[in-house]
């Protein structure tokens, strides 16, 4: 069974990308209807039925943020044992703890603004045409 991608449609009432991904709206109508859990997509939309499925966000959202939040936690790491010298306790309490907290927060952000930005440009997975 093949798999379409509806047709693009402008931005639902006219949201950006940020905020279409901060409260997950549906990229088709607008609804908040996006997650199924904190960063599982929901199955399709409940009010206009988009087939969340059918687009391939993949895991491009969280090789990029494990980059980004692990340079970020290291030099925060470094900057606090270099100023302040705390015990390593406190280290292993606080960092991992920040690392979970910033993934999470920002791997919801990152996967709804792929699949809104894949939806509004039709992407498609790519092909050889003969």
């Amino acid at each position: 069974m093949k798999a379409t991608i509806p047709p693009p449609a402008p931005p639902a009432s006219g949201r950006g990308v940020a905020e279409a991904a901060l409260k997950g709206f549906c990229p088709g109508c607008g609804t908040k209807s996006l997650f199924d859990g904190i960063v599982r997509f929901a199955p399709r939309c409940r009010a206009c039925g988009l087939d969340y499925s059918s687009f391939n966000v993949g895991d491009g959202p969280a090789a990029f943020l494990i980059l980004i939040v692990g340079g970020l936690v290291t030099g925060l790491a470094i900057t606090l044992e270099l100023a302040a010298a705390p015990p390593l306790w406190l280290h292993l309490l606080l960092w991992p703890l920040v690392t979970l907290a910033a993934v999470l927060g920002l791997l919801r952000l990152a996967k709804a603004a792929l699949l809104t930005l894949e939806y509004r440009h039709k992407a498609r997975e790519g092909r050889i045409s003969d």
